[in-house]
């Protein structure tokens, strides 16, 4: 007996259920958690951000979002994207950090502010300098770091400050 209802909600049901567990593709690249510590100088380093961008390549030249976090009292960080999951997508990585500038007035000069290429701001007189160098946050700095399919927990980063590079 062919049952018109059953036929009707029947073919609907199964391609939903074949759909949700396809995951229609849009789950995007493979996410693994990252952690670790920044420290300065041999010293936890707090309120720094950390930022992983994942590097294209000639065949993935779009290999997803990046991830960000900022580093507690204890120099330790967890990374997130932008929608709140946590991880980094998997593969490698350009690695930038800085100093959280809760008060960019402290480092710089507003009076001065950027060139017309887009340098950045002239420091401050007298104004706080960031101690982790510029190579590791400018747009031709970072470092490289591969993020591995079962995640880390030791993503540390070992920064000697412009202080202690200057001392040398």
């Amino acid at each position: 007996m062919n049952h018109p209802l059953l036929s009707r909600t029947a073919v609907p049901l199964a391609l939903a259920a074949l759909l949700a567990a396809a995951g229609c593709g849009g789950d995007g690249p493979k996410l693994a958690p990252v952690s670790g510590f920044v420290k300065v100088d041999d010293q936890p380093y707090p309120n720094a951000v950390v930022s992983f961008q994942p590097v294209g390549t000639k065949e993935n030249p779009s290999p997803g979002r990046g991830s960000s976090a900022v580093t507690d009292s204890n120099g330790h960080y967890t990374l997130y994207v932008d929608t709140g999951e946590r991880g980094a997508v998997v593969g490698k990585h350009k690695v930038r950090i800085q100093t959280k500038r809760d008060d960019p007035a402290a480092f710089y000069d507003p009076t001065v502010g950027s060139d017309d290429r887009g340098a950045a701001p002239v420091p401050k007189k007298g104004g706080k300098v960031d101690p982790i160098p510029a190579e590791w946050y400018s747009d031709k700095g970072g470092k490289d770091y591969d993020v591995p399919a079962g995640g880390t927990e030791q993503a540390n980063f070992d920064i000697t400050s412009i202080h202690a590079a200057q001392k040398k």
